[in-house]
């Protein structure tokens, strides 16, 4: 099929450059009038187990509210989503794919519906409706939903506008169908390239640019698209080498390095305004010498996120299912040591029913008081009420299609995605010509190949796909014999693409063995990272190497624009990549080659100035000639997911001659017409937007 960024970039991106051009990106949504309700009526109200309710954000199971699902037995003790409203009264609600909530958007709108009536039946109070859509390659919001490259791919843009954006865009896809706060953005700066469970999921390994992208987005998020942003993962996963999924990470850095290097991402998210910060599992000795992970910690929560650094609204845990929160206390203690730390709200809770009465019990025991709980539910309360869902919680079902086809969300993922292309090694081949026999090669059974291979045919390439299952890592003869097999299809190439993806520092022996055979063999070599850039540090080198940050297909198509020279790459590297040993720097923080710009003298023979009654010549140039667009919780019953003759890139942010792009849109040039005929140029013309330096 199709891919939609292509059909979009080309026919939608005249309507998305008029839309966007016409609403100012500052613009918010669905924002509550000045007099909103009483908060302090609503909490008056409230029985003690409606306080608590509101305190927990459990996973459900099911597609719409009244289904009975067993799993829902074991996670909260009742069948039915609905039930789980009744009984427990939560502040809200998070949908996965895996418990069944997300199977199309219009479901998503429908339950969405569905649960806020059962919630304010009688009086009661609506609810927080959540997600961990950070796009890129954590995305929950099913298709057709524009998907957009994640943190990462817009750290190498180092684009601000970018950022704020994509946050934008996302905020809106949730909130017609009833979404009203995103687990996201990360606020993790990704200084440990061996990170497990983070990587891409950063914007980079600069703590300047993150904090710029971070502000951004919650901007994005709460200001333009009108839902809450909840930034993760407090006080900073990003130096870490072990999975919080799975165990306790243990941060070794001293409080200066911490003030220095990842704190300030998450002050800027203050600044900014954000709704809610979201804990880490870590144990930060320098912060809290008790050991205990950042979730459970009074030093960390209340006297350094609260007191010092002035943050007065939700602090949100992460989920209480995985392992790095669970190792010291039981499961109807965990989320009382987290209240006690200054906790307000505890997301997924093993089993709903054990973490709801451990809470009521430390209320009537007096070890927790009804004050503290109360000062809980007025922060979130007064979320609700700041993004108007206590005023209406309700979408439009008959709404949720056309915001999820609308042409600017495919039009700017794709100039995103453009941009963010990173081209690390370049001897020569690319790009490539029209007529070049490409062999796409690579592991896997998945459709990305089939999207990137439909956009290099398009552009004039003759693509041949040679892919197998990767096989086990131990049978080595498994190993050899299809790496034998996709250099035997290397004869009659002129050029060989191979596709690598990992998750981690170190792609698999598979993966690494193919690349391997395939650069001893006597047709030049282009390697995509489609999803870790840090892929290129393991594996043998090759002729020419493009790092996409994201497997998405808005990326991987934009890696094949690249490729055949449709775009000059301009992404440059949001994080240092490391020698193999983690010793050396093989590529800088900053690096990015470009394609050298030539422009043609013309013939001798032939008048050098166009006649004086003809139109003059267009000067070629970089510039569009219009203005661009304005603008992981995981299931706890499963496993843990995660030449001498080009320019080299100059550090994120800036350009290589060290001078920023003009950025605006005037209005005046987009009236009548006009406006049309000069959007069609951008098409071809375009332009990096406003950067921001690191």
């Amino acid at each position: 099929m199709r891919s939609p960024y292509r059909r979009w970039c080309l026919a939608g991106a005249t309507a998305g450059l008029l839309l966007a051009s016409l609403t100012p990106a500052s613009a918010a949504i669905n924002q509550p009038p000045d007099a909103g309700p009483d908060i302090d009526a609503i909490i008056e109200r409230m029985t003690l187990e409606e306080k608590v309710g509101q305190m927990f954000v459990p996973f459900v199971y099911g597609e719409s509210i009244d289904q009975a699902d067993p799993r829902n037995v074991g996670a909260a003790g009742v069948e039915t989503i609905g039930e789980v409203i009744e009984e427990f009264h939560p502040g809200g609600v998070i949908y996965f794919g895996w418990s069944n909530n997300l199977n199309s958007p219009g479901q998503v709108a429908q339950l969405s519906n569905d649960i806020q009536a059962r919630a304010t039946a009688d009086g009661g109070v609506p609810m927080t409706t959540s997600i961990d859509q950070e796009e890129g390659v954590v995305v929950r919001l099913p298709q057709p939903s524009a998907q957009l490259p994640g943190a990462m791919a817009l750290g190498a843009t180092g684009s601000a506008e970018h950022a704020r954006n994509a946050a934008r865009i996302t905020a809106e896809k949730l909130a017609a169908v009833g979404i009203n706060q995103d687990y996201a953005p990360i606020a993790d700066v990704n200084s440990n390239a061996m990170n497990p469970v983070i990587g891409v999921r950063a914007f980079g390994g600069d703590t300047a640019l993150v904090s710029a992208l971070v502000r951004a987005q919650v901007q994005g998020f709460q200001d333009d698209g009108g839902i809450s942003s909840s930034i993760k993962h407090f006080p900073g996963h990003g130096a870490t080498d072990v999975d919080s999924h799975l165990a306790v990470p243990i941060i070794t850095k001293s409080a200066a390095e911490l003030r220095a290097e990842d704190l300030p991402p998450f002050q800027a998210a203050i600044e900014a305004g954000a709704d809610s910060i979201m804990t880490a599992h870590i144990a930060v000795p320098a912060l809290d010498p008790s050991g205990r992970p950042a979730t459970l910690s009074e030093p960390i929560l209340t006297g350094l996120l609260r007191e010092e650094m002035g943050f007065d609204g939700v602090i949100v845990t992460d989920s209480l299912s995985m392992a790095g929160v669970r190792e010291e206390f039981s499961d109807d203690r965990v989320p009382v040591e987290a209240i006690l730390a200054g906790a307000d709200q505890m997301l997924m809770p093993p089993n709903l029913r054990v973490a709801y009465d451990g809470v009521i019990a430390a209320v009537e025991s007096g070890e927790l008081t009804e004050a503290r709980i109360d000062a809980s539910v007025r922060r979130i309360l007064e979320q609700k009420d700041k993004r108007g869902v206590l005023a209406d919680p309700f979408v439009d079902l008959d709404a949720v299609d056309d915001v999820m086809a609308t042409p600017e969300h495919y039009a700017t993922a794709g100039t995103i995605a453009d941009d963010s292309i990173t081209l690390l090694e370049n001897s020569g081949v690319l790009p490539l010509e029209a007529g070049t026999r490409v062999l796409l090669a690579g592991f896997g059974g998945n459709a990305r190949y089939e999207v990137i291979a439909e956009e290099l045919t398009a552009l004039g390439a003759e693509v041949t796909v040679h892919r197998v299952p990767e096989p086990p890592a131990a049978d080595d003869a498994a190993v050899s014999a299809a790496v034998a097999a996709a250099v035997e299809a290397t004869a009659d190439q002129d050029v060989v693409v191979v596709l690598t993806q990992s998750a981690v520092f170190v792609p698999s022996v598979p993966q690494q063995a193919l690349v391997a055979g395939l650069a001893d063999g006597d047709v030049p070599v282009v390697q995509v990272a489609v999803r870790s850039p840090y892929d290129v540090a393991t594996t043998a080198s090759t002729e020419a190497a493009l790092a996409t940050y994201s497997y998405a297909d808005v990326s991987v198509t934009a890696a094949a624009r690249v490729l055949m020279g449709v775009v000059n790459p301009s992404g440059r590297l949001p994080v240092m990549i490391p020698t193999i040993d983690g010793e050396g720097e093989l590529y800088a923080l900053g690096h990015g080659l470009r394609y050298p710009v030539v422009t043609p003298e013309p013939p001798t023979d032939e008048p050098t100035a166009p006649p004086t009654d003809a139109p003059p010549a267009p000067t070629p140039t970089d510039e569009p000639t219009a203005p661009p667009t304005e603008g992981p919780t995981e299931d706890p019953t499963a496993g843990p997911t995660a030449p001498a003759d080009q320019t080299p890139g100059a550090a994120p942010g800036t350009t290589p001659g060290g001078t920023l792009p003009s950025t605006g849109a005037d209005a005046g040039l987009l009236a009548g017409a006009a406006l049309l005929l000069l959007a069609m140029g951008a098409l071809a013309l375009r332009r990096r937007p406003s950067l921001v330096h690191p």
